[in-house]
């Protein structure tokens, strides 16, 4: 029976990969912050410790298999700091725990190693894993914290310290989203959505249960060691459809409202004036690629992991959209 140790297991993909791991027979461990209840109830060990805890994080690898590190700071009001310290530094201490166990170790990173200008170049040209990685501003604190985790990582294996792989997901939705769902659902309480350009873009999205299909799949193949791979495409899922689907989820009626592109960008612009106006251009409450977000086509590939690792997703996105705007009702 394979083992594992999960850090991030009570987060979104952890969560998830915990369920998949323990339904598929692995004996899974957890480094958790404070016991856990839920991991209780399916069987998995707990370790009580911090990422940031470098010795505690090697003696809870010890006889484990494989490690799947995707603890992580996806939002942080610390500023960088606060970034680097558990996205690098807890990076770090897993590179440490594997090369000390002998643990594969599966590093969960992200497509925002790409930077803004390596993505939305074109309909016709994707984002794919050989794409040159662009310069990132130096405020995309995540970003930075996640393309240098990740080089860490696959430079730890091309070193010969450790087995290494990392998967980079898009944007995750799911059961125990607390992030992107309950923004959306919040929109769609009020009846109505604005849509650009008929909402028929589709979303850089991915399911966590198919994240961590991809991520399990990815531990286990040889041919995965010093190699990225994107899995930010399980299924082609528009801006309407998405907007349909979690209405249903949350049983509401919403009423679209069709926004033409052109005066999308105008009002985009003019809301970030304003904001780094008033705030004497110290914060903006959206970025750049917002509007590239909704108005364009999801521009990652995941045929990588698809012909490697036999990457084939299994939540739809009609089962797993609604059922995570149907969790966020309940628990929100």
């Amino acid at each position: 029976m394979p083992s594992a140790l999960v850090t991030g297991a009570t987060g979104l993909v952890g969560s998830h990969l915990v369920e998949r791991l323990v339904n598929e027979g692995w004996s899974v461990r957890a480094l958790v912050r404070t016991p856990s209840p839920e991991l209780a109830a399916l069987g998995v060990e707990t370790t009580t410790g911090d990422v940031l805890d470098a010795e505690r994080f090697a003696a809870a690898a010890v006889g484990r298999d494989v490690i799947f590190h995707t603890a992580a700071a996806v939002t942080a009001n610390g500023g960088w700091e606060t970034f680097r310290g558990l996205n690098i530094d807890g990076t770090r201490a897993a590179i440490l725990a594997a090369e000390r166990s002998g643990a594969r170790l599966l590093h969960l990173s992200s497509v925002a190693v790409y930077g803004p200008d390596a993505r939305y170049r074109g309909p016709l040209i994707k984002t794919d894993e050989d794409t040159p990685l662009a310069p990132l501003p130096e405020r995309a604190y995540y970003a930075r914290s996640k393309r240098d985790s990740e080089q860490l990582v696959l430079d730890a294996h091309h070193a010969g310290r450790i087995w290494a792989t990392a998967v980079r997901p898009d944007v995750i939705y799911g059961r125990r989203d607390r992030q992107f769902v309950p923004r959306m659902a919040k929109l769609l309480r009020q009846g109505f959505v604005p849509v650009i350009g008929g909402g028929r873009s589709t979303l850089a999205i991915v399911h966590a249960a198919n994240v961590a299909e991809g991520a399990v799949r990815a531990a286990m193949f040889d041919g995965a060691g010093g190699r990225a791979y994107n899995l930010a495409n399980d299924y082609d899922v528009t801006v309407r459809q998405f907007f349909a689907l979690g209405a249903e989820g949350l049983g509401k009626r919403v009423r679209f409202v069709p926004i033409p592109l052109p005066v999308a960008r105008i009002a985009f612009r003019s809301i970030k004036s304003v904001l780094m106006t008033v705030t004497r251009g110290r914060l903006s409450a959206v970025s750049n690629a917002s509007i590239d977000f909704i108005a364009s086509d999801n521009p990652f590939t995941s045929e990588r992991a698809r012909r490697e690792l036999g990457w084939s997703p299994t939540v739809r996105p009609e089962q797993g959209v609604p059922e995570a705007f149907r969790w966020w009702k309940t628990n929100r």
